[in-house]
């Protein structure tokens, strides 16, 4: 961890006459280790968190993709499957949560950058097989950084609200396998998990 986040704070505190706390600047070296490899953008060169300056960057649509599976166990999937569950339709309800979640995005994950969503998608589907919702979300924009935190924030909202819908009828339900699959635009260009 130190070789990311430098050296650890030192367990003495230093106080002065009115007990302020005086805070040392690390000798922190940036990750990066060659040209070709990019270090953890939100670290600045001497350790301290920071939010990327994406004004250089070029504009261009960026799209991603995030996909998560909620686990509901044969009880809860029969519940939702025909529309019995008390609190409604879980399915629509978990949809506009999900939108509602990428629209949200920067206000939840402290260095995200607040911007522009030109499109949002979140799709639930029942799985008998395994008894789950299988949430799959895109979000696109046209700008300067990509969409991948508010496709996953998506699909995890959306998530959420399915366990929030159903817990009543079990506390078993699981949030399972949040993850990107798929990522265009940008400097890095396109991107797609292997399966």
């Amino acid at each position: 961890m130190e070789s990311v986040f430098g050296e650890p704070p030192s367990t003495t505190l230093a106080s002065s006459s009115n007990d302020q706390f005086v805070v040392h600047d690390s000798q922190f070296v940036s990750p990066k280790t060659s040209e070709n490899e990019i270090g953890l953008t939100h670290i600045g060169g001497k350790g301290e968190i920071q939010m990327v300056d994406i004004s250089p960057k070029e504009i261009s649509k960026r799209v991603a993709v995030a996909s998560c599976k909620v686990i509901l166990g044969r009880k809860v999937f029969d519940l939702v499957s025909a529309n019995q569950v008390a609190k409604g339709d879980v399915l629509s309800v978990a949809r506009i949560a999900g939108i509602c979640g990428a629209k949200h995005t920067s206000n939840l994950i402290p260095l995200c950058h607040n911007i522009n969503l030109t499109h949002v998608r979140v799709d639930l589907t029942l799985n008998p097989i395994d008894f789950s919702v299988e949430i799959e979300g895109e979000a696109a924009s046209t700008g300067k950084t990509g969409v991948e935190m508010e496709a996953m924030t998506a699909v995890f909202v959306a998530g959420l609200t399915v366990y929030d819908m159903c817990k009543a009828a079990s506390k078993d339900i699981q949030i399972t396998d949040v993850s990107l699959e798929h990522k265009t635009g940008g400097k890095s260009g396109e991107w797609s998990r292997k399966k």
